[in-house]
């Protein structure tokens, strides 16, 4: 199943890094807080990687923005994350986990995929290899680096209308 996907990935991958921005060594995080990307709050679909790609985000509370993910493809499920942007020491990380259409887990069972706050521009948000961009109140785009097996990586984009 990941091999699929990393096919997906190679063969729907846009120009290499034209969005997204990595967290260096020795860097911190701008301050921030959820306030400033409440607007993501919603439920949001888009086409990507032959299938249906939706998101629900859930309004801050408790100092986190839950969401969940899911890709339906060929009218199944190909595959689910589950995460949240929290508040962290003044600024925000984004974390989310995988799992399988059966909600086996991609990751180890403590393990998460942490993105840590690289930038805030507007309505762009830069984490690690990952940024949201506002488009418009109905509109949003998630640019995404992808590491492929031979040790490069390419940038995709998901394009999502709010439901």
């Amino acid at each position: 199943m990941k091999l699929i996907l990393l096919f997906f990935f190679s063969a729907t991958c846009l120009l290499h890094a034209q969005n997204t921005l990595s967290f260096k060594p020795g860097m911190t995080s701008p301050e921030s807080n959820l306030k400033n990307i409440e607007w993501l709050t919603g439920h949001w679909k888009g086409e990507a990687f032959g299938g249906i790609a939706e998101e629900i985000w859930s309004p801050p509370l408790g100092g986190v923005m839950m969401f969940s993910f899911r890709l339906v493809a060929d009218g199944a499920i190909s595959f689910y994350e589950f995460g949240h942007i929290l508040e962290t020491d003044g600024t925000l990380m984004l974390q989310l986990k995988h799992f399988n259409a059966d909600l086996s887990g991609w990751e180890e069972k403590e393990e998460t995929i942490d993105f840590k706050l690289v930038k805030e521009e507007g309505d762009r948000f830069y984490f690690d290899d990952f940024t949201i961009e506002r488009i418009s109140d109905k509109e949003i785009n998630m640019y995404v680096e992808v590491g492929e097996e031979d040790g490069t990586s390419n940038e995709v984009k998901f394009n999502y209308h709010r439901q």
